[in-house]
């Protein structure tokens, strides 16, 4: 399954909180990248993270999330969405 998940940053951090983590947290993702279970990732127009990870639940994109530096230090978190393949071209064989 492929799922969407873009960051949130906690409120109420500075970015001095932030940059012990960022060389770990650039590693891991590497990591995830290297294995295929994060198939893409960006910035979005606030430079948050936007990534594309394949996994086989829910569950364990969560895990999968749960696992990055910056969401074990409460820097940030993530809103997933579940995505699904689209079927509307079958509408126009109808």
């Amino acid at each position: 399954m492929k799922f969407l998940a873009i960051e949130e940053e906690i409120g109420g951090k500075s970015s001095s909180d932030f940059t012990p983590h960022l060389a770990p947290e650039a590693e891991h993702v590497w990591g995830l990248q290297k294995k295929g279970i994060i198939r893409e990732i960006y910035f979005d127009e606030n430079h948050n993270a936007v990534l594309i990870l394949e996994c086989t639940d829910l569950e364990k994109a969560i895990a999968i999330l749960d696992s990055l530096p910056l969401v074990k230090e409460g820097l940030i978190r993530f809103n997933i969405k579940t995505l699904y393949p689209y079927d509307g071209f079958e509408r126009l064989f109808k």
